[in-house]
């Protein structure tokens, strides 16, 4: 008995090293070399940050490209999806609110034209991208209430959609919006 409890201490203490100081130690190193040097990808406007390019951040106005709903509100420290399923009345109650507040503020569309990441948050609740589609359906919108031609506006999304090799387009709405800015000075 003696024998195996020694063993359970001398592995439980070369597990603790290796996962919480090597590896931690290790993956700081390697995150050194990454575009924000460890700190996230920043977006600056004039010298001033305005926000993460990996975290989703709240849009609102109608002048602006909204990004996917977020389950908490985006806020960054409370990370987390609803845990409500599909058949979840609250949840579809949210979700016919978000489809109702799209056409509100759209109303050259049909429930149909709606993708579902413009009304369903993400697993994280922090989604900074959405779908093409997504920002397609908004476009009329944006340069309505920017005093914008819809075909500058398109161009605008088109050169912000980033193609992966895996997995489907996206559109990050922080970066999206920030050359919207650019875009009228």
């Amino acid at each position: 008995m003696k024998k195996y409890i020694i063993q359970s201490i001398r592995l439980t203490v070369v597990l603790t090293v290796l996962l919480c100081v090597i590896y931690p130690l290790l993956v700081a190193f390697v995150s050194k070399f990454s575009a924000g040097k460890g700190n996230g990808e920043t977006i600056t406007v004039n010298g001033k940050v305005v926000g993460y390019a990996n975290v989703g951040q709240k849009f609102d106005q109608p002048q602006y490209f909204w990004g996917r709903p977020s389950a908490v509100d985006y806020n960054a420290a409370g990370s987390a999806g609803s845990n409500k399923g599909p058949t979840n009345p609250d949840y579809l109650k949210q979700v016919s609110d978000r489809v109702d507040t799209l056409l509100k503020y759209h109303p050259y569309l049909k429930k149909g034209d709606i993708p579902a990441d413009m009304v369903t948050a993400s697993g994280s609740g922090l989604d900074p991208d959405i779908s093409p589609e997504g920002a397609a359906i908004q476009i009329k919108r944006v340069a309505q209430n920017r005093g914008l031609n819809a075909e500058q506006v398109n161009q605008l999304v088109n050169q912000h959609t980033e193609k992966h090799l895996f997995g489907p387009a996206t559109v990050n709405v922080l970066k999206l919006n920030v050359a919207l800015d650019q875009l009228r000075k």
